[in-house]
């Protein structure tokens, strides 16, 4: 048995369970199984039993995320925080071989137990997305569905990849949706319309 003295060292064993299993399919044997902690130790960090869990996976998910992802594209030099949300995504799915637990959740019954993180967390993402491209020009409604455009494919080539096997097409669609992203030699950006 694993000695674990903290919540925080905790939730990423747990998260694995729940990516591997799903919510409904991750029962309190299987959890105490992959994470070689006792019922009793689980319910210390966790008195609220699977959906305390599943909350502090997906507030760990989130706030790792608005570190990584959100922030930068809000705050730091557009271009540079793009290029970093490219990296990171690449680099947390692990090239497509690692499910979105978020997405994941919004697909099953979890959905509706925790509807406001899920929601929060592809509404940040979009958002900051299209912040970061109207800094660098763009119209705001271009952005907005470009920005759409962009995590929807993300989310979706992760569910393609793992549903064929194929990991290959996951670094494939960040590649063609990174091109989107960028400017084309001899055309400009969306900018944005004036008197509107």
């Amino acid at each position: 048995m694993r000695t674990l003295n903290e919540r925080p060292d905790v939730i990423p064993l747990v998260a694995e369970v729940f990516r591997e299993f799903g919510y409904e399919g991750a029962s309190l044997s299987r959890i105490t199984e992959k994470t070689g902690l006792g019922k009793g130790s689980l319910y210390h960090f966790f008195p609220g039993g699977k959906e305390d869990m599943a909350k502090a996976v997906l507030d760990e998910v989130g706030a790792w995320f608005e570190r990584e992802v959100f922030a930068p594209l809000r705050d730091d030099a557009p271009e540079a925080a793009i290029t970093r949300m490219w990296d990171t995504v690449i680099s947390y799915f692990r090239s497509g071989r690692r499910i979105c637990l978020v997405g994941a959740f919004a697909l099953d019954g979890t959905r509706d137990r925790f509807a406001d993180a899920i929601s929060r967390y592809f509404v940040r993402w979009i958002a900051s997305l299209r912040d970061a491209l109207v800094r660098l020009g763009w119209d705001p409604a271009d952005a907005n569905q470009s920005a759409e455009e962009v995590v929807l494919g993300i989310q979706g080539a992760l569910v393609l990849a793992r549903a064929t096997n194929d990991e290959s097409l996951f670094v494939r669609t960040i590649d063609r949706l990174r091109l989107r992203l960028e400017p084309r030699k001899g055309a400009q950006r969306p900018r944005a319309r004036r008197g509107a």
